[in-house]
């Protein structure tokens, strides 16, 4: 691998890595317990349909965003890194729909808690 190549790929890491800490305002504990709750096992998209059951896409990558947040830099892959771009990806998207009103008791607000991020926090 070319030098430059690495560079750049050490770049975009830590962009994302500074993006996803940006997006991502919740503490691994304090997640942990938000995807314990009923309200958050209650919002999200459930890949075999809401009557599939299982768990959410949200709920699933809060329990890999607590891992993610847990560990050191020079630990995450690949893998993780995308994960973490996806991440980014839905707090921005879901950031821009943000209903008007209290948001407070919302499942706009609980699905963001899921993937980590509570709009209620400065």
């Amino acid at each position: 691998m070319k030098r430059d190549d690495r560079d750049s790929r050490d770049d975009r890491g830590r962009d994302t890595y500074r993006e996803f800490t940006d997006a991502v305002n919740m503490k691994p504990g304090e997640l942990s317990s938000w995807l314990e709750s009923e309200e958050s096992k209650t919002v999200g998209w459930h890949k075999g349909g809401r009557t599939g059951g299982g768990e959410s896409v949200g709920h699933e990558s809060g329990r890999k965003i607590i891992g993610l947040l847990r560990r050191k830099r020079s630990e995450l892959s690949e893998a993780d890194y995308k994960h973490m771009r996806k991440v980014v990806g839905y707090v921005r998207r879901h950031m821009a729909q943000r209903p008007s009103g209290d948001v407070r008791d919302t499942k706009w607000r609980w699905s963001l808690m899921n993937w980590g991020h509570d709009p209620l926090k400065r």
